[in-house]
């Protein structure tokens, strides 16, 4: 299981715009690469990262073997109501990582 790091403010006031930080552990192989041996080293990439509010979805991005390891991703939303907010990476080879977190919203 891959360790995701998410910096959500614990509460916010309603209509406030709240930055969203994550960083995720994940070597984001491109698949490009051999070993010294000649080997090659197949592709394990973090290919769809979604962020839902309360159940609906706020943001989504798709990731290509261009992204470093160790995806960091930002972005914005809206302050509407108290609830959960639910991160989901998923990638090749069945990978697939789920956090949530609370925020409440005064």
């Amino acid at each position: 299981m891959a360790r995701a790091l998410i910096n959500v403010p614990e509460r916010a006031k309603r209509g406030e715009v709240i930055t969203i930080k994550t960083l995720i552990s994940h070597t984001m192989e491109t698949g490009f690469r051999y070993t010294s041996s000649g080997a090659h080293v197949p592709r394990d990439i973090i290919t769809t990262f979604v962020a839902r509010y309360d159940g609906a979805e706020i943001f989504r991005a798709t990731l290509s073997p261009a992204i470093a390891a160790n995806p960091y991703i930002a972005f914005t939303t809206i302050a509407t109501a108290s609830g959960p907010i639910e991160l989901t990476w998923t990638g090749d080879n069945g990978f697939e990582a789920v956090e949530r977190v609370e925020i409440v919203v005064e």
